[in-house]
């Protein structure tokens, strides 16, 4: 019986950290929407965009144990890859994370663009995604980046989520044809920055968010 509570304590204690962490992980996560919603907003968010290079962004953890939310982006990932290929387009995948490429490598090796993975030896940072987010940009040409990622619901459910990064020269398309992105011309700039400048800053920004 005593070794029995001495495990009981132990347990207790376990989750008492556990609690802790994801308090901590939890209250980053939210406060880091502040960033990208209002990007959402501006730019918004076209899934079903038309383009010829499509990048899919997968992001998984690197280790196990996470139920089925490593198993669900590249599900995700893969049906992205089907919708978005055809005889004049080009689609990739960019792997963030170990447990994603060691399920993509198994059949799509030749579409691999980039991977990387131990991201999660450290607790991220604002500077380290966008240090991250630059190496991928200086790594591949995309018309549309599809960023496969689980969105924080609650402590037993996550839902997965695709956000569409388009490029500068894509968002200026779509911004000529009108529709969401046609009421960028309503703002005034200022400064001497082009206009193309200034999408191209948009544009990493908002992947890095």
């Amino acid at each position: 019986m005593k070794s029995v509570k001495n495990i009981q304590k132990i347990t207790k204690a376990m989750k008492m950290v556990a609690a802790s962490k994801l308090r901590a992980v939890q209250t980053k996560a939210e406060n880091s929407r502040g960033l990208w919603q209002p990007f959402t907003a501006l730019l918004g968010d076209l899934p079903s965009v038309d383009v010829k290079k499509n990048v899919v962004v997968t992001i998984s953890s690197d280790k196990g144990l996470c139920g089925g939310i490593n198993s669900t982006s590249v599900k995700i990932s893969k049906g992205i890859y089907k919708l978005n290929s055809g005889p004049e387009k080009e689609t990739k995948y960019v792997i963030l994370g170990e447990k994603a490429k060691a399920q993509l490598v198994r059949d799509s090796k030749k579409d691999i663009e980039l991977i990387i993975t131990e991201l999660q030896k450290n607790p991220l940072s604002y500077t380290q995604v966008s240090v991250l987010a630059d190496e991928i940009l200086k790594n591949v040409e995309y018309d549309a980046l599809r960023i496969v990622f689980n969105k924080f619901h609650s402590v037993v459910s996550f839902l997965p989520t695709v956000s569409t990064v388009l490029s500068p020269e894509i968002v200026e398309r779509e911004s000529e044809s009108g529709g969401k992105l046609g009421e960028l011309d309503s703002y005034e700039v200022e400064g001497g920055e082009t206009k193309g400048e200034i999408l191209q800053n948009l544009a990493e920004f908002q992947f890095s968010c």
